[in-house]
Parts: structure tokens; sequence; C-alpha cells
């Protein structure tokens, strides 16, 4: 009796460790990716990793079905030209069956004591475009995603954003989270809109997990979960792009980057109506130090019309438009506009990051050196461009990124910025 007992002890120990290899290999299976003939294991766990994962990679397919067109960039960008009615944008549920609208009429104009910059026509050079291509009329340039830039994020449900922040994290003292600043912002008032021009830089980036960034934010709401924000600028960001190349980028956010919104297309919002510029492609060429400086002109502005908030290119032409209905307090205006940089310091080896913001070189270096922003101006409620008056310059922390600003008629309203990061006076 007792060798039957062992014996069935043995049977027993057996079959719970066949069933335990079972349930290994299918859990293994279900993080497996088939695609072009081969199958690759993913590092994402857990049903929503996964299922969101499967959803990036068919929206890729379908994309990619859709072209009409395909680019191959000197970079190693691909580009898909997609009918426009087909893009991203429209698989948000309020924007599901539409088509992208018509431009507006009726553009900011300028006023009061504003003074005109001058500018020449809008040249936006990005590197996909070398030797004049451009995607058909009716289409737009969407930026392939790839299976290595998802598999480089750490989670694919958070892929193509940014980490959610700490309560005031935008204009605050923010570096509890790793986000610093050195920015201007206007803030007491009404806003329907931000312009300025900024120059672009090949900023380095010590590691994957962070970024360097440049950029205009549009804000309204509280500094809580309510946060709304329309951005967009250039970036240096490794993890989401897979080099260190500055791109020209956008995002959204409704609820202070918990759960909604993205980067450039990589979810639904953002309608493109231009096809000659890729959001998420790199700039080319960029400025250098003690050199040629390289700027771009960017406009957020409320169409009064419509409502939507539309990207331009200085005075040039528009990219495209957030549609008003994807917002809660952007939906009426901005309470306040934003100009400046931004890094993630994540202390590699315990210490402050020597990733760069702007040129790398603090702002008392001047022209030709360090980073600026230039005739920095906010739309009023009558369409009107004007200067952005009783800017305030913050830097979280001086010693590591600062900012200087100052007026004069061929700039007006302006600042320098950025710094090397770690150094003697930031360690």
């Amino acid at each position: 009796m007792a060798s039957s007992g062992c014996s069935s002890n043995r049977l027993r120990q057996t079959i719970v460790v066949a069933l335990l290899l079972l349930a290994s290999s299918s859990c293994l299976a279900s993080a497996k990716h088939r695609g072009n003939g081969t199958t690759t294991t993913v590092p994402f766990h857990g049903k929503d990793e996964l299922r969101r994962y499967r959803k990036i990679m068919a929206q890729v397919a379908r994309l990619k079905k859709a072209s009409v067109k395909t680019i191959q960039s000197p970079d190693g960008d691909i580009i898909d030209c997609v009918p426009a009615h087909l893009q991203p944008a429209f698989d948000h549920p309020k924007l599901r069956g539409q088509k992208p609208e018509a431009e507006p009429e009726e553009r900011p104009k300028v006023g009061g004591a504003a003074a005109a910059e001058a500018e020449e026509e809008a040249v936006f050079p990005q590197a996909w475009t070398d030797g004049g291509e451009s995607c058909p009329e009716k289409t737009v340039p969407v930026r392939r995603t790839r299976r290595r830039d998802v598999l480089r994020s750490s989670s694919a449900v958070r892929f193509g954003m940014k980490q959610p922040r700490a309560a005031g994290v935008v204009r605050r003292d923010s570096t509890s989270d790793g986000h610093e600043h050195a920015v201007g912002y206007v803030t007491g008032d009404q806003f329907y809109g931000a312009k300025a021009s900024l120059n672009v830089w090949s900023a380095r980036v010590a590691t994957a997990a962070e970024f360097s960034l440049s950029q205009i934010w549009v804000i309204s709401g509280s500094f809580g979960n309510d946060l709304n924000t329309i951005e967009a600028g250039w970036q240096v960001s490794p993890e989401l792009y897979g080099d260190n190349n500055p791109r020209f980028f956008t995002y959204w956010t409704t609820d202070a980057y918990q759960a909604t919104g993205c980067y450039n297309l990589h979810c639904s919002g953002f309608v493109q109506t231009n096809n000659r510029i890729a959001i998420g492609a790199a700039i080319s060429p960029t400025s250098v130090y003690n050199g040629r400086q390289f700027d771009i002109s960017l406009l957020i502005w409320k169409d009064p019309r419509r409502g939507h908030w539309w990207l331009q290119l200085g005075s040039g032409p528009l990219v495209g438009y957030w549609p008003s209905s994807l917002f809660t307090h952007l939906g009426g205006h901005a309470n306040m506009v934003q100009f400046g940089g931004e890094v993630v310091n994540t202390r590699p080896s315990g210490s402050h990051t020597p990733t760069q913001m702007g040129s790398g070189h603090f702002p008392r270096e001047g022209f030709n050196r360090a980073a600026y922003f230039r005739n920095l101006q906010v739309v009023d409620w009558d369409n009107n461009l004007l200067p952005a008056a009783a800017l305030r310059l913050v830097a979280d922390h001086p010693s590591c990124y600062d900012i200087q600003g100052g007026y004069n008629r061929a700039w007006g309203n302006y600042f320098y910025y950025g710094g090397p990061g770690r150094n003697v006076r930031c360690p």
C-alpha cells in the first residue's frame, strides 16, 4: 500500500510539472509576434500590454496597406503617403467617419504694438524631402512605426506618450519626477494661441530613457489631473525615435499626461492636412556652434469660427489641427502659454545627467552659441498677434540649465536658455 501511495504521489507531481510547463509555454507563445514569416518574442507582460502591442502593429499594417507611395529617407525613416481620410486621427471615437476640414480663411493678424517680423518663405527642411520628395495631394506623410520602435519602449500601453506627471509639473519645480525646465511663460489672461521662432540643435542625450526638447506649450485647466496642453517643437529622444536626431514633434493631453494624447500621430487626435511635412521626422540642417544658425517658426492658434487649434509654420503653411472636441478646458481658451526647454534627468550613475538642453551651452554665451526663442507672441480674443507681455522666466536648476531674457526691435521679446547638465556646479 505504501508503494502504491508513493507511485500516486509521483504521478501527481509529474502531472503538476507538465501542467506548469504547458502554462509556461502558453504564456511565452502569447508574448510572441508573428510577421514576415518570422516570430519575435516581445518583452511585454500582461494582457493590456500585449493587446496594445498587437493594436499598434495592426495599425502599422493598415497604414502600410493604405499608402499610395512609400519614401525611404536617407536617415533610415520610412514615410508612408496615406490618404488623408485614412490617417490615424479618424480612429478617434469623436472623429470617426470625418475627413480633414478646409483650412481657415482667416489667420492671426499682427495687432497692437507688435512688430511684424521679417520672415522669409517658410522653409522647413527635413531629411526625407531631400531630392524634392513629397507626398501626393490629398495624402499625408506618416513616419512608419516599426517593431523595434515599440520594443524600445518600457511599456506598449504608454508607447508614444509622456510619463504621467505630478501636479504642477509644467510650471513649477518638477525635479521630483526627473523633469527639469528653463522656460518663459505668461499667465493671468485668456490666450488663443502663441508664436515664436527657436533655433534647432542636435542636443546630446545621455541615455535612452531621457530626452531633450524645446517647444511651445498652450495650457489650460488647473495643474491637477484636468490639465489640457497642446505642444509643438523639436525633440531628441533615442527611445522614441531610435537615434539622436532633432525631430519635429507635436503632443496633446487632456488629463495631465495620464491616459489621453500622445506624440505626433501615435494615437488618434491630431488631424494632419499638409503633404510636405512629416511629424516625427528629422530636421536638417541644424544650428552649428560658432557657425550658421537654423531656426524654425511655429504658430499655434485657435480658429475663431470652428474652434479648432491649428499648427502653422510661422506665417507659412498649415500643418494640421487639434479638433476642439478633444479638449475640455482648451475647448474655450488657454490660461497660460509657455516657451522653452525641458529635459529628463534619470541621474545615471547617481549624479545629474549630462544630457544637454538646447545647444548644451549656457545663455550667457549669447548668439551663435546658446539656444534661443525670439519674437515671442500670443494671440488675443480678436485673433491679433501681440507681444508676450509680462513674460516671466524660470529655471528649475540654473546651475544645470539657465535662462536669460531681453527685448530689442529685431527680436521683440526673446530669451537664451539651456546648458550642459552635469558640471562642477551641477553635480
